[in-house]
């Protein structure tokens, strides 16, 4: 078996640190439950001393909890803190405190001015202080990231010796590589005393992207608790994404020899939910929860994936709550992806037939970033009409403007396979496109009606032209086009209530 990583979810004390992200306490109970439903082994419910507000949330969440969850609460090293988090936490029926101080150079300088002497003294008191009304204490050495490793773990034995269970080892300004952080945990787990007695945690953000990969190296150096939020979310560019460190570990589990107990076809559920409540969107690129995570849009990834999912997937959609691969249809996109949607829509294509639909396919893809379901269906539709078509479209050309007269070159060909162009005008573009298609059918007929409808959304949806004519005897054709150009969609939709006129005539 390999070594249990318990999962330290921060998303409502750091997470909510991320400019922009508070949540009022209903908000965090919401999000409180999905934890639970995660399978999350410890939540981190807030900072009790901050505000009435944190204090209220931790209260709430610590009786919700009941046994399914540690309940933690952050403090400074300072009395009136931990005192303030052993009272929100006194319903709680697996308490913990987190408390701690600096330990860099930096923030024992400029920060709290304090000599390392002090620094130990300070450690020793908060954890000893926070002993008295919980017996789970566990100890942040913030900055340790940037901290000189010999007194970094003259600390840790130091809390060690006075209680900690828990001792957080974070690189709180993301500054660290992973081979250093990790080297900076391996140090730990050989140098301090007593240190195999305890939960090794580590705390990563990721100011240089490396979240994920710093605390996948001090795990790999003997960590076992992996402090984390859903969607990465935290001061400044954030923490390390659960779902990233999770799901790394499942993919390398054997190598790490480590494993946790998420439920991890939650983290879809999870991640939009804190998405929605926070504000904070998820870039469509994001690892593992973003809208891209298992899109394909190249034609020859698209082709693998339709052989065989991993070829591409290291990552069955449905381990993390997505319900299945998709496939985008773009410009990239090949014969095997289009033929795919095709059939899952009911129509099967081969050989000749297929290379025909691919060529309008393209036409339309290189017009628009995506394809939707809806346009193909217009396109089979569109093909299908040219196939039974007397007169096709070859070619058409409109000018129009204030003051100029809208005129019209349309390119027709002919039921013998001859090609014949003419010129016209109207009163509008429209009009003068078809009396320029009456001059070269020559049939009688009168337009009854005109519309026009987006096939799908967006800007650069095809639009789809329905036109109704009537036949000098009385009886109406109903003619259709579809194209991104709406007086070419115009221009297919006449000719084809014009071809099924001829058509009955004949």
């Amino acid at each position: 078996m390999t070594r249990k990583i318990d999962i330290f979810d921060t998303t409502l004390r750091d997470g909510e640190q991320s400019p922009g992200a508070s949540m009022n306490t209903e908000e965090k109970l919401v999000i409180a439950r999905e934890l639970l439903r995660l399978n999350v082994d410890v939540i981190e419910a807030g900072f009790p001393i901050s505000s009435p507000g944190d204090f209220e949330s931790v209260r709430r969440i610590a009786e919700l909890a009941g046994d399914a969850a540690t309940v933690c609460a952050l403090t400074r090293a300072v009395e009136k803190d931990i005192d303030s988090a052993a009272d929100a936490l006194r319903y709680a029926k697996r308490p913990r405190i987190h408390t701690g101080i600096g330990v860099s150079p930096s923030h024992m300088r400029d920060k709290l001015r304090i000599t390392e002497d002090e620094c130990v003294e300070r450690a020793v008191k908060c954890v000893s202080y926070a002993k008295k009304f919980v017996e789970d204490v566990q100890f942040y050495a913030e900055d340790a990231g940037r901290s000189d490793f010999a007194f970094l773990a003259r600390v840790i034995e130091a809390v060690v010796a006075a209680g900690a269970t828990v001792v957080n080892i974070p690189d709180t300004t993301g500054y660290s590589l992973p081979e250093d952080f990790g080297a900076r945990i391996k140090y730990l787990m050989d140098h301090v005393k007593g240190i195999e007695n305890v939960t090794v945690s580590v705390h990563c953000h990721n100011d240089l992207g490396m979240a994920t990969a710093l605390s996948l190296a001090g795990v790999r150096n003997g960590a076992t608790q992996i402090e984390c939020t859903i969607n990465g979310l935290g001061e400044r560019a954030g923490n390390t994404a659960m779902e990233e460190v999770v799901m790394a570990m499942r993919m390398h589990g054997a190598e790490l020899d480590a494993h946790t107990d998420i439920n991890t076809r939650e983290f879809i559920k999870a991640s939009r939910l804190v998405s929605s409540i926070t504000g904070m969107n998820v870039q469509a690129n994001k690892a593992i929860v973003g809208a891209n995570a298992f899109a394909h849009s190249s034609g020859i990834h698209q082709d693998g994936v339709l052989k065989k999912r991993d070829t591409y997937e290291i990552i069955d959609p449905a381990e993390v709550g997505v319900g299945a691969s998709q496939i985008v249809l773009t410009a990239r996109s090949g014969h095997a992806a289009l033929k795919h949607r095709l059939e899952e829509l009911g129509y099967v294509y081969e050989g000749d037939e297929l290379d025909r639909i691919y060529t309008a396919f393209l036409d339309v893809a290189d017009k628009k970033k995506e394809v939707y379901d809806e346009d193909l269906e217009a396109l089979v539709n569109e093909s299908d009409r040219e196939l039974t078509a007397l007169y096709t479209l070859e070619g058409v050309q409109v000018s129009c403007g204030f003051p100029l007269k809208p005129t019209a070159t349309v390119t027709l060909r002919g039921p013998e396979g001859d090609e014949r162009t003419v010129c016209d005008w109207g009163t509008g573009p429209i009009d003068a496109v078809y009396k320029a298609i009456d001059q070269i059918v020559q049939v009688d007929n009168d337009l009854s009606e005109f519309a026009v409808t987006a096939v799908t959304r967006g800007i650069d949806a095809l639009g789809e032209v329905t036109v109704r004519v009537k036949a000098a005897g009385g009886e109406v054709y109903v003619g259709r086009g579809a194209d991104g150009d709406i007086i070419v969609s115009s221009a297919k939709a006449y000719l084809n209530a014009l071809n099924r006129l001829l058509a009955e005539k004949r």
